[in-house]
């Protein structure tokens, strides 16, 4: 009986959560290798169809780098990292928009609505993601390095994004776009879900991947910096604290943060529940980004 009534008083402590965040949308992105692990995948789909089921408005941005790089590997096509963003060739987009679509894709969808019971959506970003191309900064030369067909989203289909919602339905949502004359562009995934709650004002940006979050030692779990205000970004690139994959993250949370995201967090979706601890509990976990003004 005792442990009927601790359940019971989870769900009355979890109660002001769901009523605070009634019908707010929360974009959750996951990717890093803890895709790679079946059972938290599986987790983190239970918890966004939780979400769902108790008046939330999830939305689901899915990496696939590691599903994509041994693809690549399969077909002797060198995966190539400039800056943390992948050089994309003519060969390797067709790799990248069939691996994302599908196995990933399709998987995400298929078991948010077959194993939790929850009404998805596949959406394709080439569908509702518009870019350019970008290039990246060499450190070494000074000069601006080509990315192949890599791009930066430039506009967002809320409409379509918000007609799958008010159908009660989760968009899983694959970063791809299309330029204006209908060419297929890689988009770094956390860029891409940046953008994308920008544009859709969301509560909450939730980044689920395979670290605890942002650690001031990457060899240290417990130099884990809780929180990290928007303009402090910067400095603690120039001292190496953020380098690699997290620093184009952070500048993409800082950006969204500044376009009217309430709040980034950066958690270990490796974590049982992690994402329910960190949207129904007082407790947070893993690195918050904030807006010191906020």
């Amino acid at each position: 009986m005792e442990k009927l009534i601790a359940k019971a008083d989870v769900l009355v402590e979890a109660l002001p959560y769901i009523q605070k965040f009634q019908d707010k949308i929360i974009l959750v992105k996951f990717g890093g290798s803890a895709m790679e692990e079946q059972e938290t995948v599986h987790g983190a789909l239970r918890d966004i169809a939780f979400l769902a089921a108790a008046g939330l408005k999830p939305i689901l941005v899915h990496g696939g780098g590691k599903a994509i790089t041994a693809e690549l590997k399969k077909q002797n096509i060198e995966a190539v990292f400039i800056n943390g963003l992948r050089f994309t060739c003519p060969q390797t987009i067709k790799v990248v928009d069939r691996v994302l679509h599908n196995p990933i894709n399709a998987s995400l969808v298929q078991f948010l609505q077959k194993d939790c019971g929850a009404e998805a959506a596949a959406v394709s970003g080439k569908n509702i993601l518009r870019c350019e191309r970008i290039t990246t900064l060499d450190k070494e030369t000074g000069e601006q390095r080509d990315l192949g067909f890599v791009g930066k989203v430039v506009n967002v289909d809320t409409a379509q994004i918000n007609w799958i919602l008010s159908r009660r339905q989760i968009p899983v949502i694959t970063p791809l776009a299309c330029d204006m004359n209908g060419q297929v562009f890689n988009i770094n995934a956390d860029m891409a879900a940046c953008v994308i709650a920008a544009q859709m004002k969301v509560t909450k940006l939730v980044f689920l991947s395979d670290v605890p979050g942002v650690l001031r030692n990457p060899e240290d779990p417990k130099s884990l910096i809780s929180t990290i205000y928007c303009d402090q970004i910067p400095l603690m690139a120039q001292e190496g604290v953020i380098s690699g994959g997290m620093l184009p993250k952070l500048e993409s949370a800082a950006q969204a943060i500044a376009d009217g995201v309430g709040k980034v967090h950066l958690i270990d979706g490796r974590l049982r529940h992690a994402l329910l601890l960190e949207i129904f509990t007082d407790q947070g976990i893993g690195t918050q980004i904030l807006d010191k003004n906020s």
